[in-house]
């Protein structure tokens, strides 16, 4: 049986510890198989890094962990609801189940909003502040090809 209670203390405690050390107040946890393979602080000024979030650095080290950057099978407990950038990194690690204890509008509250991501993502690319140009070029496309001849593999 999975003890979450533990688990997202563990998250929460990473987070108040994240305080102390000049960091952002998150914490995260990834478990897997009922063991902690990968846990982290926000390291965000610690680090002079924007995309340090302690979900991101979880998921870090337990790819490290397990020798793996496939982390299915696991999930992660965070101190507050991820972020659009750490959502992306958990869809992509494989996981599953995220379970958080604050939520984006309690990190909003507190001066932590990613209100203006969720919507810029829901705007057609044209209209973002952002702005994505595409710059084709022949050589890009033919890396592609050979990636997918190297691994036989259609891309995803």
């Amino acid at each position: 049986m999975i003890h979450h209670n533990k688990f997202i203390e563990e998250a929460i405690d990473l987070s108040a510890k994240s305080i102390e050390n000049g960091g952002g107040p998150f914490g995260a946890v990834v478990v897997k198989d009922g063991k902690i393979i990968g846990k982290a602080s926000n390291g965000v000024t610690l680090l002079n890094d924007p995309t340090a979030h302690a979900e991101v650095l979880a998921i870090r080290e337990a790819a490290k962990t397990i020798q793996s950057f496939d982390l299915s099978g696991s999930v992660i407990y965070t101190s507050c609801e991820p972020c659009p950038m750490c959502l992306g990194a958990i869809y992509w690690a494989g996981i599953t189940d995220v379970y958080y204890a604050n939520t984006r509008y309690d990190a909003a509250k507190i001066g932590f909003s990613d209100q203006f991501i969720y919507d810029e993502l829901a705007l057609p690319v044209a209209d973002r502040q952002v702005k994505l140009i595409e710059l084709r070029d022949t050589k890009a496309g033919e890396v592609f090809q050979r990636w997918t001849r190297k691994t036989d593999k259609t891309p995803y």
